[in-house]
Parts: C-alpha cells; structure tokens; sequence
C-alpha cells in the first residue's frame, strides 16, 4: 500500500468502500460464516476471492473468546505463506462495517465437489492428495495454530496444476491453552472428532482426525460411517461406532496409507499421530495409491 493509500485510509477510518473498490464477476458462494466473490480488484486490476463476513456471526464466534487478544481470521490468513495454502493480500473493515478478505482466486473446483461426483480426475492420484492435504495442515500447524474446519469442502483442486490449496480460516485459533478449553463446539459435523462434539479439551489432533475422515473420501468416495444426517448429531458416532475400514471400500489401497488414514480417526487423541508431520513420515514411502 502506497503513501497515498495508507493516508486515504487514514482519513477514512481504515476502511475500504467494497462496491466502489471491486467489480463482482461471480455470484456469492455461502460459507460458515461468510459470502466469497470473484471479483475484478479495480485498484490493481487484478482477479481476486473476495470473502465478507457475515456480521451477526462473526459477531457471535468472535464474541466467545473476549478478552483473550484472539486474532482476526484476516490477521491468521494474512500470515500464512505456502504453496499449498491460498494467499491473502489484504484484509480489514468495510465502510459498511463488514470485516472482508481478499486473497488469490484460484482457478478450480472445490474437492468436496469432485468427490461427491466421483469425479475421474482423483484416479492414480488419492496418495498425492492426500500428501498435500497434510503438508499444507502441518504448515498451518508449524505455525501454532488449529484449523478446526479440515474438511474437503475447504480445498480447491487447482485446475491447472492438479494441486489442492488450503482455505478458509474463519474457525481458526491459535494452538495455545486458552483456545483449547472445552466448549468450543465448531467445525463441520461430518469431520468433527469426539473431543470437539463432546465438550471437552482440545488442540491441534482435532484437525488430524478431520484429516483423516477427508483422507478415508478420498480414498474412497465413501465416508468412515454411515450418514444419516449432518448435523452435530451425525458426529456422536465418531467415538461409539468403530468406522468401516478404508480397505472395505477400496481393498488394492496401499497398506501403509491405509493403516495411517484408519489411525487418524482414532476416537481417542492419543492414539492418533501425535503430529502431522509424523503422519507425513508414516507415508514417505506411498508413491502409488494401490499396492
């Protein structure tokens, strides 16, 4: 930001006039908590998400952590800088008093999408996405905090590249003891591990159970339990149902990845990989999906 911006921000109490800064290209997407755009930023010329939050709820999940210095999801988003990861470059307030992102469009369907269509694109690829699935979490994880919304939906599958990137931050909180005490109830049911549907303590092995159940999709189109619902009723199966066995659905999986996939979702989280990195050691040695 130039001289002249930073004054003009200044002057205008920091915040930016959305309708008059980004032409929208693309009808809104609804997520948890936001609205995200495609948008032409006028100021750069340049091909942009645009993400505005949704003010009564941010509002609400903001106001669960008061006084505990928690930083925005603009300010976490911001921060993070890896290949796998969707860059954010810029974030603030609205004239209309509307927190907003705007970060990198990346071209490409979610992989929630290409799942649900058993879409060909994932064949000969399942270990490969699954890797990067994991390194842009143990990124995220490097850098102290816990993602607490891992789940396909909140990775595109970059078209040109057929590389996933890592998005949205907006139930992100620092990997530190007073955003892991019970009660924080947030996430997407379906991925949710039983610590976080029960109340009770947390940290960052919530998002290696998430990755886990996205892994066992990717693998097989499938999820580890039956759905018969999405709601956080759905979640209270992941510690009193044992989950169908990834080999079930896809018997040639290779057996190293599926045995670290099946360890992931263990109900309990000290008998899930302590880390995502050690994870990420346990399959060093998956180059091909089938044995």
């Amino acid at each position: 930001m130039g001289l002249f911006d930073r004054l003009q921000a200044m002057f205008q109490g920091g915040r930016v006039d959305l309708r008059e800064r980004f032409e929208i290209l693309r009808k809104a997407v609804s997520g948890t908590m936001s609205k995200f755009y495609m948008a032409r930023d006028r100021k750069t010329d340049r091909i942009v998400g645009l993400k505005i939050a949704d003010r009564d709820k941010w509002n609400a999940f903001e106001a669960r952590f008061k006084g505990l210095q928690k930083p925005s999801e603009g300010e976490i988003a911001a921060s993070l800088r890896h290949p796998l990861v969707v860059e954010t470059f810029e974030y603030g307030m609205s004239t209309e008093g509307l927190q907003y992102i705007v970060m990198e469009f990346v071209k490409g369907p979610g992989l929630h999408h290409l799942l649900n269509n058993r879409d060909p694109c994932i064949e000969g690829q399942r270990a490969r996405l699954v890797r990067q699935m994991a390194e842009a979490l143990e990124y995220v994880h490097e850098q102290k905090y816990i993602h607490r919304d891992i789940c396909p939906r909140n990775f595109i599958y970059e078209s040109e590249t057929g590389n996933l990137k890592l998005i949205d931050f907006g139930l992100s909180l620092p990997a530190r003891p007073e955003f892991m005490t019970p009660g924080n109830r947030t996430g997407t049911p379906l991925y949710m591990a039983p610590e976080v549907v029960r109340r009770r303590a947390t940290d960052q092995r919530l998002d290696i159970f998430a990755m886990g159940v996205s892994a066992f999709q990717i693998c097989t189109f499938e999820m580890p339990w039956p759905v018969v619902e999405t709601t956080g009723q759905a979640a209270l199966a992941h510690d009193t149902q044992v989950p169908r066995d990834v080999l079930e659905y896809r018997p040639t999986l290779n057996r190293t990845l599926a045995k670290a996939i099946m360890r992931c979702m263990a109900p309990k989280p000290d008998d899930r990989p302590a880390t995502v990195t050690e994870f990420l050691r346990t399959i060093r040695t998956v180059e091909h999906d089938d044995e």
